[in-house]
């Protein structure tokens, strides 16, 4: 299968679904991983050009861990926007590309604006590439999204659960090639965000009788939903 990851900012994907995305390539699955904002505002003293490239390159070797392939929208950070149709449309080019079987983005309800926008866009884009005769040509059929967890699991239940505790060491590694944004919060915020993934991968694992596992919430509106279990 074909397996398309659609986050905001770098390290949104490993902080939600990167055990999942892991589990996926495992079984075979071609995953590509796209980030619409390139997290250029992510830091208070590294200026924001300079934050892109390094979070680029972050987020590159993140993926190379687990063999996933990354790109990005390239939009700066507090941009994403659920009705600026020219982003819409590259999200849409791209799932003509990668021609996903299932999507993986952010919730509706999640936490941060950017976050909410993107979802708007995924869930937007998802239909219009199924236009041939909008865009560039081409279409992709019309899959299901999957909404992964928010930050901390607050105002989300999860309708499934991916088991990930043989990826639990991979997703934190991953996790961890983020340093621009780790060693900040460390370092100036106090929080250990390391431990934090893994205390709520512990959590939702202790939901569903598992050591460690990621959740998600299906997009339940027709035509998005098959019999078929997709997930790992």
């Amino acid at each position: 299968m074909n397996v398309l990851a659609i986050g905001c900012h770098p390290d949104d994907i490993e902080i939600s679904c990167s055990g999942t995305l892991a589990k996926c390539v495992k079984r075979g699955d071609k995953v590509t991983v796209c980030h619409v904002a390139n997290g250029n505002m992510g830091h208070e003293i590294i200026p924001p050009d300079e934050l892109r490239d390094i979070r680029a390159k972050e987020a590159k070797n993140a993926g190379a861990l687990a063999g996933i392939e990354v790109v990005t929208i390239d939009v700066g950070d507090l941009l994403p926007n659920g009705c600026d149709i020219s982003q819409r449309d590259k999200i849409a080019e791209l799932i003509k590309k990668v021609q996903p079987d299932f999507i993986i983005t952010h919730s509706p309800t999640d936490y941060m604006p950017d976050h909410r926008e993107v979802s708007k866009l995924v869930f937007d884009a998802s239909f219009v590439a199924s236009v041939p005769n909008y865009g560039n040509g081409g279409k992709a059929p019309v899959v299901p999204i999957f909404y992964m967890d928010n930050l901390a699991g607050m105002n989300f239940n999860p309708t499934e659960y991916v088991d990930i505790t043989d990826e639990i060491e991979l997703k934190l590694k991953m996790l961890n090639c983020h340093d621009s944004q780790l060693r900040w919060m460390r370092d100036h915020d106090g929080i250990d965000f390391e431990e934090f993934v893994r205390s709520c991968s512990r959590f939702r694992g202790i939901q569903c009788g598992a050591g460690y596992a990621e959740a998600f919430c299906q997009e339940l509106v027709w035509p998005k939903v098959t019999a078929k279990r997709l997930l790992p």
